[in-house]
This record gives structure tokens, C-alpha cells and sequence, in this order.
């Protein structure tokens, strides 16, 4: 028997649902289309869906199946990612791509278990895929999963430790038939109406039994737990044009940005060292400053219009715009439009 919450939840998302370039409208009879759930769910990690639309615009037009993305090329990849962030996961989405072509023959594995085994598939993933495209019955949470629930039950353990008790709940209301609709109405309805700051709780489908309405607190939940103060790091990085040609090297394949295309950098640290990639008489063109998800860096931008003999890179001629975020700050401190 259906919860009467889900009942609700199910009726507000046959109204209001969200029209995304990968979704599939509720009672539209069509089956979504695993490779578009997946490509979206690696885009929407961490990144919102605004900024992700004309990303998977581009992909899917570019690379319209999960045959023809593993045939790509790895820079090709990298590049049209550029500015998304998170770049292992441009990575990871051609290492799970390659793989289901080459140990699934193309197609993505049904099961959410299955599913967990692919390169870059984490659990939230996992569910996502297998509940939306396979309508397998699975406990999907995302944030906005995370702060319904915390409201609707009155969570008031503080994140992280709360992720047991609010998987349970989620689980309590995830039905065995279309769980892939239940899934997005949650996310949907913690988009739009159960929004971490003044939720429109008056609209809200589930209001009648939200405990935190009852009870006042559901504006401060979720809860979370003091974070610790992200560390400083420092570095240089070297802006090197001569025309229209910009010196430029692809960074390491493992680490931060790993393959992606960048103007060279000096190593990131609490006392980094110069590193200038050939010898010329560098200008000081102040700082840019970007935050990872670990710590914050803080970078002396440096050129110059010597064309030298570099130690590492080459030069090529690009629009530093679709480098990555941090090189396109770095450009424009060294060179501001007039």
C-alpha cells in the first residue's frame, strides 16, 4: 500500500514537474533514455541544473550515444567540459563510457548494483540510473532529497551523521511502481518549493505532514555540523602570448584539472616556488583567487610577450575563455579588456 505522502508527492509531480532537456514528463509512456540519465547525472553533480543545460546540449549533439562519446577523443572531451568544474568527472565519464561499450557491448547494465560497478558510478548515481531509466525500485538522495526528508521527518541530527536516518525515511517512501517519478519529485519539489531558505511551505504538497512545519524548525533543518576551516595554498602561473599564440601544457592526468589544457603553473603549496616555463622578464599582474572543494589557492599571475623556448608546453592558438575557470580568471587579471 502507497503512503499517503507519496500519494501527494506523486500528484504535485504530475502537475508541476520540471521540463529538462533529459527528462522524461511524468505519464508521457516513453522510456528515458540511460545514456541521457547518466550523462545528466555526472553533469548535475554538485553543479547546478542551469549551468549544466547547454553542456548537455552540447555533448549530446557532439557525442549522441555512449558508442560514439568512447570513440572520442580524450582532449576533444576535456575541452568541451571546460568551465563545468569537478574535472575528474569528465574523466571518469569516458573511462565508464569505454567501459560499458567494451564490457557491456553498448548497453548500460540494468541493475543498480550493476550499476555501482562502473568507473565513476557512486551510489546516488547508481540509484539515480537504475530508478529513472530502469524504473528499478531505489533509494535515490541527493541534497535536495536530503533536506526534504530532514524536514518532512524533523531530522535534527546534524549532517553528516543524520544520512542513516534520512536514508531511511526516503526508503519508507519509495514506491515499487515508477520509482524513477518518485525519485525527480523529490528533487523537484526540494528545488522549487522545499528550498533551503524561505521555503514556500504553503504550496507544499506535503505540508499536512511535514513534522517540521508542525513543530516551526523546518527552515533551520537540515542541521549541519561545524566544517573545518579550508587551508590556504599559494603558486604562480605564467601567461606567455605572442600574438594571438598563448603558451599552454596539459596538465597531469591525475590530480586537480588532471588533463586538462592550462597555462603553466608552478607547483600549489603553502610556500610554492617559481616554476617560469623559460626565462624572460615576467610582469607582475596581481592575483586571481579560486576555491576547490578542499582548499583555497591563490595565484601570481605572471607574462610576458617573449615568444621563448619553453621548458614544458607548447603554443597554440586558443580562446582562454574555454579554459578552464581558474586559467580564464588568470587571463583576465594579465589581460583586461579595455
Amino acid at each position: 500500500m502507497r503512503d499517503d505522502r507519496t500519494e501527494a508527492l506523486g500528484r504535485w509531480y504530475a502537475r508541476h514537474a520540471r521540463d529538462l532537456p533529459w527528462r522524461v514528463p511524468p505519464g508521457d509512456g516513453e522510456r528515458p533514455d540511460p545514456y541521457r540519465t547518466w550523462l545528466s547525472e555526472v553533469m548535475l553533480q554538485q553543479t547546478t541544473v542551469a549551468a549544466v543545460k547547454d553542456y548537455f546540449a552540447r555533448f549530446t549533439t557532439t557525442w549522441p550515444d555512449v558508442r560514439a562519446l568512447a570513440a572520442a577523443d580524450d582532449a576533444d572531451v576535456m575541452a568541451a567540459w571546460a568551465g563545468l568544474g569537478y574535472y575528474a568527472r569528465a574523466r571518469n565519464l569516458l573511462k565508464c563510457a569505454r567501459t560499458v561499450v567494451a564490457d557491456h557491448d553498448g548497453v548500460f547494465p540494468r541493475t543498480e548494483a550493476a550499476l555501482l560497478a562502473l568507473p565513476g558510478i557512486g551510489p546516488y548515481t547508481a540509484a539515480a540510473i537504475a530508478a529513472i531509466a530502469f524504473q528499478e525500485r531505489a533509494v535515490v538522495v541527493d541534497g535536495n532529497v536530503e533536506r526534504v526528508m530532514t524536514r518532512l521527518g524533523a531530522i535534527e541530527t546534524p549532517l553528516p551523521a543524520a544520512k542513516p536516518e534520512i536514508r531511511a525515511l526516503a526508503d519508507r517512501l519509495t514506491p515499487e511502481d515508477r520509482p524513477g517519478d518518485h525519485a525527480q519529485a523529490v528533487m523537484d519539489l526540494g528545488a522549487t518549493v522545499c528550498t533551503p531558505k524561505s521555503p514556500a511551505c504553503v504550496i507544499c504538497p506535503l505540508r499536512d505532514h511535514c513534522a517540521g512545519r508542525k513543530a516551526g524548525i523546518a527552515e533551520s533543518l537540515p542541521r549541519k555540523a561545524p566544517k573545518a576551516p579550508k587551508p590556504e595554498r599559494r603558486g604562480y602561473v605564467y601567461l606567455a602570448r605572442n600574438g594571438t599564440d598563448y603558451l599552454v601544457e596539459t596538465r597531469p592526468p591525475k590530480g586537480l584539472l588532471g588533463g586538462m589544457l592550462a597555462f603553466p603553473t608552478s607547483e600549489w603549496s603553502e610556500t610554492p616556488l617559481p616554476a617560469a616555463p623559460f626565462d624572460a622578464r615576467w610582469r607582475d599582474a596581481g592575483e586571481v583567487r579560486h576555491t576547490f572543494t578542499h582548499f583555497h589557492l591563490t595565484l601570481k599571475v605572471l607574462t610576458t610577450a617573449k615568444r621563448g623556448n619553453p621548458d614544458r608546453g607548447e603554443w597554440a592558438r586558443l580562446d582562454p575563455e574555454a579554459l578552464p575557470t581558474l586559467f580564464a580568471k588568470a587571463h583576465r587579471a594579465a589581460f583586461p579588456s579595455k
